[in-house]
């Protein structure tokens, strides 16, 4: 018996048909799912969390002094060595134009690591299987490799532009930009309460701090350091919190399918989830599954549970890309993140920051090192929910609880720990890059354009900083109030396509196309949000019968609203600028419109504006962007398709291209901004070894000091010929 077992957990022989004795064989073996821990428990926390409230606060609160005054502290060294000693508007919002493309990548990687990147998409693996990962992670790469096009556009035509709608207003006028300020101001605050709900949800289930707590507790952290640095702080943050991400992300993968399992073994157990019967199903759910006595004592819900064959899949399996639902989930997921990428402004003010010549490589690499998150992650943990027959319900699913459950099932206490670091990593690195760019929008768009047009940097500073103080405390409460109505992750995620995704074509057109027409955008944006509303409601009407936020939320309901959403605003442009309104616009006069505050040219000089520089840039990502949208969207799907559902070598395959991935982005997004910025990391050390020892300067100076007298005898000798021969 024992002999068998062990074949059976190697994977020799896949069970197809059982019996309920097969599950009490399995019940009294501590090595293959289900397991006897786990018999009668109606979900995995049940209200107990394996962290004390003491753990969740030093996270919580501990992490976010620690982040706020250790980047403090280097932002302040870094201006105070290299002659930046006053902290200008413009630095604060842009960080002076200079940041390089490892900086860039990692700060795109960082700010595009929501907490959906880490809970939602261990979701969906474990609604899906293998192509919820997938979709997840192709789904929201390819607008961040094609917003490299218009990060290098904004380079091109408005290089001096503090936010996207400032450009809107400098092209279109004061209409259009009330118009796309609304649509920005929702994605801020839809991505933000995404954060928090995420975050508290999970910091309530492992730690026992309350939500509505939580809720308000975490935005501190970002607060400060937020306000006090501005977006170069900002970035520096936002580079530990990736090293972080990355560094827990790796750890998993490597628990998963090398220290405790093997792909192998997790492609046998999910064979063996999705081969239960209905019964067997009811006998594992039950109060009592090793003396099972009848349906009566179980509480098993096909919608519940992550047992037996999975709907709308390829024979009802995991291990498949054929999947009706998840591709479902990848349309939605295209189309949602497009909104929240292009409307987005902090994607905006990451383009203005970097150097432009780093600014198409940065997004490339952000993006493509960004897939592996969502991609190896759900992958090792998404996968290994149902592999392991945790008793996560649905719910706990939908609030982004199976990475938590997975980690404490396989490390206990310390993997708890870890995935609440990693996600308090992303909630803060995100939530730093909404704050600024929300104040940015205010300062610039709402402050100075209508009220003070004659504002001051001084002014623009504290306008900024206040609304940072003022973001945070409205989300906080913000998310409370969702979490009321009875809105999770996932739901706010599948519906903010529906609210932002009308603004998408009309700003990509604002950049690329010189007949766009701002009325037309106009029209285009708030047509697309009713049509898309109304679609939305009449859609959960017709297949429910019923509106209800239940009902709202289902996949064909979701789709139907946000396609509505972007193909109707799409085509309502296109049809009014081209045959209506037709515009010739010369897009060499935008950034005459674009007044600096502080006359700040740090990024924007001549050599840094080159226009062949500029257009060998715009080549580079426009193809590379396209190509790489093209595979990873159309052809690694069409690619699996002949697999059908995966053989254990395949599967073993796709785990491998996980695992590289994961471990290849580690690496470039971890060295490659340290070795970029060696030369600045030195003179900082070297600035700070010298205020040590109570010298001014950095090292450098101490040999400038003494390689001067040797060029005044030089200058001399050189005059002493001069004035022989007058």
């Amino acid at each position: 018996k024992k002999q068998k077992q062990k074949r059976q957990y190697e994977g020799y022989q896949p069970i197809t048909t059982m019996s309920s004795q097969t599950v009490v064989d399995r019940l009294a073996n501590e090595l293959i799912p289900p397991f006897a821990d786990y018999s009668g428990k109606t979900s995995y926390f049940e209200g107990n969390t394996p962290l004390s409230k003491a753990v969740g606060y030093i996270v919580v609160l501990g992490f976010g002094a620690l982040f706020s005054v250790f980047t403090t502290f280097i932002v302040y060294f870094d201006k105070k060595f290299k002659g930046n000693a006053n902290m200008t508007s413009e630095h604060f919002n842009t960080a002076g134009r200079m940041i390089k493309t490892g900086l860039t990548a990692s700060v795109i990687v960082s700010q595009w690591t929501w907490a959906a990147t880490l809970l939602q998409s261990s979701n969906v693996a474990w609604q899906y299987g293998v192509s919820g990962p997938f979709w997840y992670a192709s789904g929201a790469t390819i607008q961040v490799l094609l917003f490299g096009v218009l990060a290098i556009s904004l380079k091109k035509v408005a290089p001096s532009a503090h936010t996207v709608c400032e450009i809107v207003r400098a092209r279109w006028g004061k209409t259009a930009h009330l118009t796309f300020l609304f649509f920005a101001f929702c994605a801020n605050i839809i991505v933000t309460s995404m954060l928090l709900l995420g975050g508290a949800a999970t910091v309530e289930a492992l730690t026992g701090v309350d939500y509505r707590l939580a809720s308000f507790l975490i935005p501190w952290g970002v607060i400060l350091y937020t306000s006090a640095g501005g977006l170069k702080a900002t970035f520096i943050a936002s580079y530990l919190h990736t090293v972080i991400i990355f560094a827990v992300l790796v750890t998993m993968i490597l628990v998963v399918y090398i220290k405790t399992y093997s792909s192998d073994q997790i492609y046998t157990f999910l064979d063996w989830t999705v081969s239960y019967t209905e019964e067997e199903c009811q006998q594992i759910y039950s109060t009592n599954p090793a003396n099972y006595t009848g349906p009566e004592t179980s509480f098993y819900d096909s919608s519940k549970y992550a047992c037996g064959p999975v709907p709308n899949n390829n024979s009802g399996s995991y291990l498949t890309m054929l999947s009706g639902d998840g591709l479902m989930f990848g349309i939605i997921n295209i189309v949602g993140n497009f909104g929240t990428v292009f409307v987005d402004q902090s994607y905006w003010q990451s383009a203005i920051a970097a150097r432009p010549s780093s600014a198409a490589k940065g997004y490339l690499l952000g993006g493509v090192c960004w897939f592996a998150i969502p991609f190896s992650l759900a992958t090792s943990l998404g996968l290994a929910s149902t592999a392991l027959m945790l008793p996560i319900t649905a719910s706990e699913a939908g609030a982004g609880l199976v990475p938590p459950a997975v980690a404490d099932h396989l490390l206990g206490s310390a993997g708890a720990v870890l995935i609440l670091i990693m996600l308090f990593m992303a909630i803060v690195s995100t939530g730093s890059a909404e704050s600024i760019a929300v104040s940015s929008l205010v300062s610039y768009d709402i402050y100075r354009e209508y009220f003070n047009p004659d504002a001051t940097g001084e002014q623009i500073l504290k306008c900024s900083r206040i609304v940072i103080v003022a973001f945070g405390l409205f989300m906080g409460a913000f998310s409370i109030l969702l979490a009321e109505i009875g809105l999770n992750l996932g739901w706010v995620y599948l519906f903010m396509g529906i609210v932002i995704g009308s603004a998408v074509i009309p700003l990509w057109n604002l950049m690329t196309w010189d007949k766009a027409s701002g009325k037309g955008a106009v029209i285009a944006a708030w047509s697309g949000l009713i049509l898309a509303i109304t679609g939305w409601l009449v859609g959960a009407k017709i297949e429910s019968g019923s509106i209800s936020v239940a009902n709202l939320g289902s996949n064909p309901v979701m789709l139907s609203g946000n396609l509505i959403a972007i193909l109707s605003s799409g085509f309502i442009h296109y049809v009014y600028s081209k045959f209506i309104d037709p515009q010739d616009y010369d897009f060499s006069e935008l950034n005459t419109h674009i007044k600096l505050v502080e006359h700040d040219m740090s990024g924007l000089t001549a050599e840094e504006q080159n226009p062949d520089e500029l257009r060998r840039a715009h080549r580079w990502i426009t193809r590379r962007g396209y190509v790489l949208t093209l595979v990873l969207i159309i052809i690694w799907p069409l690619l699996s398709v002949p697999a059908g559902v995966f053989s254990q070598a395949y599967f073993a395959f796709w785990v491998l291209i996980s695992i590289c991935w994961g471990f290849g982005a580690t690496i470039i997004i971890t060295l490659l901004p340290l070795i970029e910025s060696q030369e600045d990391i030195g003179q900082d050390l070297s600035g700070l070894w010298n205020f040590i020892r109570c010298k001014k300067g950095d090292a450098s100076d101490e040999y400038a000091e003494e390689e001067a007298p040797k060029e005044v005898e030089e200058s001399a000798d050189e005059e002493a010929p001069a004035k022989n021969e007058e």
